[in-house]
């Protein structure tokens, strides 16, 4: 079975999707994995890591932060010549972008056929935020270019009950595509193995891009306002600059580093050791798919703390793995920190206890385990584990 694997950005494919594409080939899937021209920026690290998974790469033209429609034409036509060059049994897509033109090209191409066009919503992002004229008339553009696009779809996938809400509401989905649950892209528990809390100062750590809807103005205010009172604590922002839009800019984060509030780590190519380093891993992100950095802390046994928000909630189960804050609030992020500051035997007791909850319900292997049951099937696969939210009494 020749699967066609589609994304936005070799480093995200490696990060969230290396064990769907290890496990694809270890069922003997002819994997081709789709991924962006690499330009300037890129560091070929990422492409290493995806070639030693066994895939081949097949590279495309792609904008990903553009809304310029010649070079969106130009994506189109690339992935429609793909696919009809290579004649895939399958498709898996994830990433606004990906989803929509795959849908797109894959229905002009004729490859491969619709039921095994699968789809994954990874979060709204930018688009539906709707907070200016702007961005509504962005908001319904994607709603009318997502709602095309699942015309052409078999299957979509849905990472939280918020975002599958979202779109029913916004009357993109149509009769046509299955419509699943999926608890996001899980966690390689092997790779984020548990480690005891570390010795040292308290460290609060921020992991993901540069961008203002994931919080990272509030945990930087956060960070200022626990220092007055707390100056042992130490927050850091690890994480690559975000040129397109919503990013905070790069010299604000420098400012705050130079005014000793907060550590700016960059981009790191293991986030592993700062993990481990950290009691606690804080996210204020408006709204995510099931964040990936989350997750990650999780499993090596770290609190988290993040917006009581879509996505974030699903894992960051207020008082059994962290705390849960009002999204916008500084303050209240500020008094959790101080609260794992002061007691770090709550933090560690919070970190078992997401380690228990990774291993038991957001394992990647069985993730993609059940992603590729879906995308081979004609029919609807079994079950996934339920996304809905875990309470703190089970």
């Amino acid at each position: 079975m020749k699967t066609a694997v589609l994304g936005n950005q070799a480093r995200a494919m490696s990060n969230f999707w290396s064990v769907l594409l290890r496990r694809a080939q270890a069922r003997g899937h002819d994997v081709l994995c789709l991924i962006p021209v690499a330009d300037a920026n890129d560091d070929p690290v990422w492409e290493q890591k995806l070639a030693a998974c066994g895939v081949r790469l097949v590279r495309y033209r792609l904008d990903r932060r553009g809304l310029n429609p010649l070079r969106d034409l130009l994506t189109l036509l690339d992935l429609q010549r793909i696919f009809r060059r290579e004649k895939p049994d399958a498709l898996f897509a994830c990433a606004v972008k990906p989803v929509i033109y795959g849908a797109f090209a894959s229905a002009l191409a004729g490859f491969p056929r619709k039921s095994r066009r699968s789809f994954m919503i990874t979060g709204l992002g930018y688009m539906f935020e709707g907070d200016t004229p702007a961005k509504r008339l962005l908001m319904q553009l994607a709603r009318l270019l997502y709602r095309c696009a699942f015309t052409a779809a078999g299957r979509v996938f849905f990472q939280n009950a918020d975002d599958r809400e979202r779109f029913e509401e916004l009357g993109i989905l149509p009769s046509s595509p299955v419509v699943l649950m999926c608890r996001g892209t899980g966690v390689d528990t092997g790779h984020f193995a548990f480690r005891p809390p570390c010795d040292g100062p308290p460290v609060f750590l921020y992991v993901g891009r540069l961008v203002a809807a994931k919080g990272l103005r509030e945990f930087m205010e956060a960070a200022r306002l626990t220092r007055e009172t707390h100056p042992e604590a130490v927050f850091r922002v690890l994480g690559p600059a975000e040129p397109g839009p919503g990013g905070v800019p790069l010299k604000e984060v420098l400012a705050a580093q130079d005014a000793g509030h907060i550590e700016y780590l960059g981009e790191q190519p293991d986030v592993r050791p700062y993990l481990e380093q950290a009691r606690a891993v804080l996210l204020p992100s408006y709204r995510e798919g099931v964040p990936v950095s989350l997750m990650e802390a999780l499993s090596v046994g770290r609190a988290v703390i993040a917006a009581d928000a879509p996505g974030s909630r699903e894992v960051a189960v207020d008082g059994l793995t962290g705390f849960l804050v009002p999204p916008g609030d500084a303050r209240a992020l500020a008094d959790a920190a101080v609260r794992l500051l002061r007691d770090p035997e709550l933090a560690a007791r919070m970190g078992r206890a997401g380690r228990t909850l990774m291993e038991t319900e957001y394992d990647a292997r069985v993730t993609a385990d059940y992603l590729l049951d879906a995308i081979g099937a004609r029919c609807n696969p079994h079950p996934a584990p339920s996304a809905g939210r875990i309470r703190p009494d089970g």
